[in-house]
């Protein structure tokens, strides 16, 4: 699938600078949602980019060395998880993507979204399935993924029997076991139905 398509109906409009946004984390019951975003010079393709989730691990940080490698720009902003138990998941990621646009060193003149609206100050347009149609937002999600992994498997080194570095903060069966066990943590997002599940529990023991 050529995944360049949209783009290039965007330059055909006279766009020159497309930069590609795209999050990671949001079914995550721990950590930050983590938001990237980056401008690819027009005609670059780097061979094996897509959607961030169907790649290997060992694949995604070789793509990634080569995207920022190729980039224009690139720019990663990470939203705690209280802050995303104060406002919610959606707002959470809006504001990380809405925040590492603007926190690219080279304005962009058009924005591609994966998925959700933002409120922006240059033309932009919500892809649904972005990461998997666009290679700027594949750009992006791939960023995003390998930084938020990277967090995550630094905090395992802190808290090593809750398998942080295997599950990334996703409610796996051991995950839920280790919440269960070890109790819940402060980087836990309270408001997630399994973590407040677990906490009414231990309340009522």
């Amino acid at each position: 699938m050529d995944n360049h398509q949209i783009e290039n109906q965007i330059y055909a409009k006279g766009f020159e600078l497309i930069a590609g946004v795209d999050e990671a984390g949001r079914g995550c019951i721990a950590g930050p949602v983590v938001a990237a975003a980056v401008i690819m010079p027009k005609g670059c393709h780097i061979e094996g980019v897509m959607d961030s989730k169907k790649l290997t691990d060992k694949k995604r940080r070789i793509l990634k060395e080569q995207i920022e490698a190729n980039a224009i720009c690139h720019a990663t902003v990470f939203i705690s998880e209280k802050t995303i138990d104060k406002i919610n998941i959606l707002n959470a990621s809006k504001l990380a993507m809405e925040k590492a646009i603007s926190s690219l060193v080279v304005k962009p003149d058009y924005v591609l979204i994966d998925a959700v609206k933002l409120n922006l100050d240059v033309p932009s347009e919500s892809i649904i399935k972005g990461d998997d149609l666009c290679y700027a937002i594949a750009c992006a999600s791939i960023i995003a993924k390998v930084n938020r992994d990277d967090f995550m498997i630094n905090l395992d080194r802190e808290f090593p029997s809750y398998g942080f570095a295997q599950h990334k903060g996703y409610p796996t069966v051991k995950h839920i076991n280790a919440l269960t066990n070890e109790g819940i943590l402060d980087i836990h997002r309270k408001t997630y139905a399994p973590v407040q599940r677990i906490a009414a529990i231990q309340l009522n023991k």
